[in-house]
Parts: C-alpha cells; sequence; structure tokens
C-alpha cells in the first residue's frame, strides 16, 4: 500500500516532504506529532497519506461524534481513538499512559483544536510530550505549496514561553486549506 500512498500523494496529489525527511520507524518509537495549520477536513487525508509515505504508525484522537459505525470502523483502523470532549477526564494523564504502557506509540495532534482560526493553541500536546519524557515532532499542512515540512524532534525545556515561540516560528507563514482559518 506504501507505493498506492506515494502515487497519490507525490504524482496525483502533487505534494512534497521537506526538512527532517529521515522520520522513519525505526528512529523514534515515541513521540507526539503536532500538524499546523488544521483548517479543513483535508488535512485528514493529507496526513494519512504522509504516515504511510513515509512509513510510520501513528496514532490520532478524534471527536467522539466521528467515531459511529461504518465511518467509526475504519478510524479505528486507521489508528483513530474517540474523545469525549464534555467528560471531565483528564486526557493529559490517559496520553501519558499510553506513552508509558508501550514501547512504541507515536500520536497525531492538532494544537489549534478545531479547524477554525484560534488565537492561541491549546497546550495538551505539549505536557503529553513533557510528562511522558518524548518529543515534540512538528509538520506543516501547507498546501500554498503542497509540501510537508517535517522537523527535527524537539524535547520541551523548563521554559514554556519559549517553546512555544520556537515552535510558532516552525509554522510562520503556512497557509491551510482554509487561508483564513491558517
Amino acid at each position: 500500500m506504501k507505493w498506492l500512498a506515494k502515487l497519490i500523494y507525490f504524482k496525483i496529489l502533487g505534494w512534497r516532504i521537506t526538512g527532517n525527511t529521515n522520520f522513519s520507524k525505526d528512529s523514534i518509537k515515541k513521540v507526539v506529532i503536532i500538524a499546523v495549520p488544521h483548517t479543513s477536513w483535508h488535512d485528514f487525508y493529507i496526513g494519512i497519506l504522509l504516515r504511510a509515505v513515509v512509513g510510520i504508525k501513528t496514532n490520532f484522537i478524534g471527536k467522539e461524534s466521528l467515531f459511529v459505525f461504518p465511518i467509526g470502523w475504519f478510524l479505528r483502523k486507521l489508528g483513530g481513538s474517540p474523545v469525549n470532549r464534555k467528560h471531565n477526564e483528564n486526557k493529559v494523564e490517559a496520553l501519558v499512559k499510553l506513552f508509558q504502557d508501550n514501547d512504541e506509540f507515536r500520536i497525531a495532534l492538532a494544537p489549534e483544536g478545531t479547524r477554525k482560526k484560534v488565537s492561541t493553541w491549546r497546550t495538551g500536546f505539549y505536557f503529553i510530550a513533557k510528562q511522558a519524557n518524548v518529543p515534540i515532532i512538528m509538520f506543516t499542512l501547507d498546501f500554498d505549496n503542497k509540501q510537508n515540512k517535517v522537523s527535527q524532534p524537539f524535547y520541551p525545556t523548563d521554559n514554556q514561553v519559549a517553546d512555544f515561540e520556537y515552535m510558532h516560528r516552525f509554522f510562520k507563514g503556512v497557509k491551510g486549506k482554509i487561508p483564513e482559518y491558517s
């Protein structure tokens, strides 16, 4: 299936990967992956194709209402898990536990938490990486240039403000599928 993903990603859609192109399943077994900007449902299939092209297994979470039959079955097969965003459970702790309980676990998240324009990112991904002691890898959803730029692994420090400035710089100027939401 990797050949099919490459055909669709590179030849049919005309996308490319830049930056940390050596990101592979053997290099980092545990990581929080953040994708920005998340502006459209199109981001989903670009992310799914990207992970197939680079050959890594990743998991993702989505709102519970997406995980109904038959699409819910398909999303679970792709590595998805439903999240009840109204329930009062500590999602950071739950995801940190998944990192602790698995020899290999990668989770892809959108720090915006929505496809709409936001002024600040949610911080859960950051605290998941920090508490699980795993790196963050950033990748762009750059629809203007049809590219996914992938960062080197970044370990959060004790300076959250500086860390967020660093991550925001990586995504500076990137336009999503719906530019006004970027």
